[in-house]
């Protein structure tokens, strides 16, 4: 006769555990191939779960077999009481561990199994040694069992596992093995449904996703449609599909954007360069080096595009004024951000989502200029907030500073890809020092000179032009400074700052017209 000793020496137990352990595994006759393998406990466990009948005349005959004219056997065959049941239970440990034999410890097991009552008030150190003996010989027998076999256990062990926190909602009356089975179903049940709700929720996942891959490739197959019929020197620059041009909650949105959404958008053709650069030379004839700097990146190319250009100087030396006027000049639309008063959640558009949704600032800059290639400013690009509540205006720039992210940058708003890898990007800075390393590395950085007292000849026609040009006026009404007025200009400014120039300039031209208006 084999024992299911043999099948759990590889099991490793505490010893506290030994005999507990040893009981639980000891085995017995033959009883069906279905049970063929199992312990002791786990078999009279499946005739409990199976209803079967005369399951207290088997245990007796097996003791009986084991045991002849045990009293304490009699007695509980004759009277099936618990009392009588556990006295013979704690005979037979206490033959088994004085014969060193197994079997007779199972056999104890088995009484308190089929005797015991819901664990309530009392017996829990019984039903305690039960439950570790069921769990320990279902680790061992689920490795080699048939998967139905090993569920049916599987409920009924953790059904008796979980009795004593789970006695309000247990039948009354029952036996705790009765409603171990109950229990365990229950639980079976819950997983069941866990799995199934699951399941479903990843069905509902691929459904939605398989939408979005068709929605997406739709979209693709126009915008590709789109694109073969996009003329020279033109870009698709946002393409979205009919359906989302109807969409009411895009309504606020769309409503000033439709002219540049699918719609293929010029591109603004580079002028001719020394025209350019004389221009800009007349207006700031001492940032001739930034100029030619600048200007280097359009040598042979037929549409404006400058890399990300970084002017750093002092302030007060007209950086702005040149990155504004480099755009004019150009013939490309400016697009101005104060970077003090701009976060990345602002500058890189906001969700849809959100009732104050607003696609990013380049595509802005695309929409006022209806051109696909504007020049979008960021002033003073070091004064921007470094607390990252709503993203840092640094880390967004990221995005569009990149070749391969700017031409297909995902706008939060629109919810679609914009190529935005013709729009050209100058900021200003005091000083690149607070900038992050990432910054700095993805800008052409150059000096942005001050004018000296030298500079004043060339500046003054310059600066009155931009005065006329700021208060739209014909020239005519604007003669150059006589010499009286060109010395007042020598006399309070020695060089610097062009800002005070141009206060200085308009002070007289304030006085000439107060004096005209006397005469």
């Amino acid at each position: 006769m084999s024992t299911d000793n043999d099948n759990i020496d590889d099991f490793d137990l505490p010893a506290s555990e030994d005999a507990i352990s040893t009981g639980a595994a000891a085995d017995s006759a033959d009883w069906g191939e279905r049970f063929k393998g199992l312990p002791r406990l786990l078999r009279y466990a499946m005739l409990i779960i199976e209803r079967a009948d005369h399951l207290e005349p088997r245990l007796v005959a097996e003791i009986e077999e084991l045991c002849p004219q045990l009293p304490q056997n009699r007695a509980w065959a004759i009277s099936n009481a618990l009392e009588a049941g556990l006295a013979l239970a704690a005979e037979l440990d206490r033959r088994a561990a004085v014969q060193d034999e197994p079997n007779l410890r199972s056999l104890a097991d088995c009484i308190r199994l089929v005797s015991l009552p819901t664990p309530r008030d009392r017996y829990f150190r019984e039903y305690r040694r039960v439950g570790k003996a069921l769990v320990h010989a279902f680790q061992v027998a689920s490795r080699h069992v048939e998967e139905q076999l090993r569920c049916d256990l599987e409920r009924f062990t953790f059904g008796w596992a979980g009795l004593p926190v789970a006695t309000h909602m247990l039948l009354r009356g029952a036996s705790a093995a009765e409603n171990a089975t109950i229990l365990g179903n229950i639980v079976a049940m819950h997983r069941i449904s866990a799995v199934k709700a699951a399941a479903r929720r990843e069905e509902e996942e691929r459904r939605r996703n398989r939408e979005v891959e068709n929605k997406d490739a739709a979209i693709q197959t126009q915008a590709a449609a789109i694109a073969e019929t996009v003329p020279e020197h033109h870009l698709l620059v946002a393409h979205l599909s009919t359906e989302e041009m109807k969409n009411t909650k895009l309504k606020d949105i769309l409503a000033p954007l439709k002219t540049v959404i699918s719609v293929p958008l010029p591109l603004a053709k580079v002028p001719p360069l020394h025209e350019a650069r004389a221009a800009l030379v007349f207006e700031f004839p001492y940032a001739v080096d930034v100029i030619d700097f600048a200007l280097v990146d359009l040598v042979g190319r037929e549409t404006v595009h400058l890399r990300p250009l970084l002017i750093e100087g002092e302030a007060g030396g007209g950086k702005s004024r040149f990155a504004r006027r480099l755009g004019e000049v150009l013939g490309v639309s400016v697009w101005r951000t104060d970077a003090s008063q701009s976060d990345g959640a602002v500058f890189g558009g906001t969700d849809r989502r959100w009732h104050s949704a607003e696609p990013c600032h380049a595509f802005l800059a695309i929409a006022k200029g209806k051109i696909a290639n504007p020049l979008v400013l960021i002033d003073e690009i070091e004064k921007a907030a470094t607390r990252s509540d709503y993203g840092r205006l640094w880390d967004s720039l990221l995005g569009f500073l990149e070749p391969e992210t700017n031409s297909r940058y995902p706008d939060p708003a629109l919810q679609t890809n914009l190529d935005l890898s013709q729009v050209s990007y100058v900021a200003t800075a005091n000083s690149v020092d607070p900038l992050p390393s990432p910054i700095r590395d993805r800008f052409r950085v150059v000096r942005f000179p001050k004018p000296t007292a030298d500079d004043l000849e060339a500046l003054l026609p310059a600066v009155m032009a931009d005065l006329v040009r700021e208060r739209r006026l014909d020239p005519c009404w604007f003669p150059p400074l006589d010499t009286m007025e060109r010395a007042a200009v020598a006399e309070y400014w020695r060089g610097g700052s062009v800002r005070r120039l141009r206060r200085i300039v308009e002070a007289i031209l304030r006085e000439r017209e107060v004096s005209a208006a006397r005469n």
